[in-house]
């Protein structure tokens, strides 16, 4: 029997310019949110009349209407901080990017966003949702990024859209991920569920099945060791802040492309085998 060795465990693995960046994603503000998924193509592609080839007349032919309260411009709706209590109507169909965070929003009905066809990202942060219709997401096929963090989910959205790269749904209520909870979300590439109150029980056999992604976070929550069978693909694995004591060898072995830097270690116990 060999001996238990101690050393620090990186855990928490991320190639990143410096320790604060290990910290929880914080949006400041919602165009940190769509900048930070707009290349120069898009940009330009979103301020370009097809018609006209100007930024000024977007929509020569017909004015869209703006939600009350709402700032609308360059196919981006700002609804942020406006004590709405449910998603507003007559947003802009051909809208991009929706910002419906801190706000007082309870329920996500079926038809809150139908028609919205072209929406890339949609933010609804810092609200009190705690119920989301299953055919909610349906109409946003090319929905690439949702911001669902600080609300009082129990549990992952049904049916979210085949096209979602990243989903961020910390410091809700999540203790279960069911098997197939992200079924047939063959693009994702990062999940934040950080300081949700999940223990390991609470991911299910086949709960990450199928899934090649980049980034999970799960830290400040309830766990005890590393979760089975997490995608093979990581490249970044955060499980600071969580009850992890000791780690077999193996937990690891399988992850063969994570990054590692001691500036986000913790100290573990690890058990030879």
């Amino acid at each position: 029997m060999l001996p238990h060795c101690f050393f620090l465990l990186l855990l928490c693995t991320v190639q990143l310019p410096s320790p604060s960046s290990a910290l929880p994603f914080e949006q400041k503000g919602f165009w940190d949110f769509a900048l930070d998924s707009m290349d120069a193509e898009m940009t330009m592609e979103m301020m370009r009349d097809p018609e006209e080839g100007s930024a000024d007349d977007l929509f020569p032919h017909e004015i869209p209407t703006c939600p009350f309260g709402c700032q609308c411009h360059l196919r981006v709706v700002q609804c942020s901080d406006l004590g709405l209590t449910e998603v507003p109507t007559n947003i802009p169909r051909d809208t991009k990017f929706l910002d419906l965070q801190s706000n007082r929003i309870t329920e996500i009905k079926e038809n809150d966003f139908k028609g919205l066809t072209n929406l890339y990202g949609l933010s609804l942060r810092n609200n009190l949702i705690s119920k989301v219709h299953p055919r909610a997401f349906v109409p946003l096929k090319h929905m690439q990024k949702l911001y669902f963090s600080k609300n009082f989910l129990t549990t992952i959205p049904k049916n979210l859209p085949a096209s979602l790269v990243e989903i961020r749904i910390h410091e809700n209520r999540i203790r279960k991920v069911p098997a197939g909870a992200f079924a047939g979300l063959n693009n994702m590439n990062c999940i934040e569920m950080g300081a949700n109150p999940i223990q390991n029980s609470g991911f299910e056999p086949g709960a990450f099945k199928g899934l090649k992604l980049n980034f999970l976070r799960i830290s400040e929550a309830r766990l005890t060791g590393v979760p089975k069978d997490l995608p093979e693909s990581l490249h970044e694995l955060h499980l600071d802040h969580n009850q992890i004591q000791a780690v077999e060898l193996e937990d690891l072995s399988r992850y063969k492309n994570l990054y590692r830097q001691p500036s986000f270690s913790i100290q573990a116990a690890i058990h030879p085998q």
